[in-house]
């Protein structure tokens, strides 16, 4: 049984892994813009950011004997994450309109931040 803490991490990590998807999906849309340069740039390096913190989360998590194992959505609106901890299998539901407003202010907060470094 996971505990408040690890439940957190792994909400952290389900977080990033969308994020990371959604922006990988948003790139080769962006492709095609007029201005291209302008966005792309700034996606890459916020993808690289995240893709950092997903692999930190995911080694605290392993380390901590917590893995992944699937992801399904049920419906519109809820989806399902199976995960595999010392011991037992637990599943965790997720409602699919939550996790896309958590998804876009956390992409929002790492671009705020982001472009604050970067305006040092």
């Amino acid at each position: 049984m996971i505990n408040g803490g690890q439940r957190r991490l792994l909400s952290q990590y389900l977080l990033l892994d969308l994020a990371v998807k959604s922006l990988q999906h948003d790139m080769t849309v962006a492709e095609r813009f007029k201005m291209k340069r302008v966005f792309l740039s700034s996606m890459d390096a916020l993808l690289k950011q995240l893709h950092k913190d997903y692999f930190q989360l995911k080694r605290q998590l392993a380390q901590q004997k917590i893995r992944l194992v699937s992801w399904h959505r049920i419906d519109d609106y809820f989806s399902d994450v199976q995960v595999a901890t010392v011991g037992n299998d637990e599943e965790l539901r997720y409602a699919n309109q939550a996790l896309k407003t958590q998804v876009e202010e956390l992409l929002l907060k790492q671009l705020q931040s982001h472009s604050f470094e970067q305006s040092k």
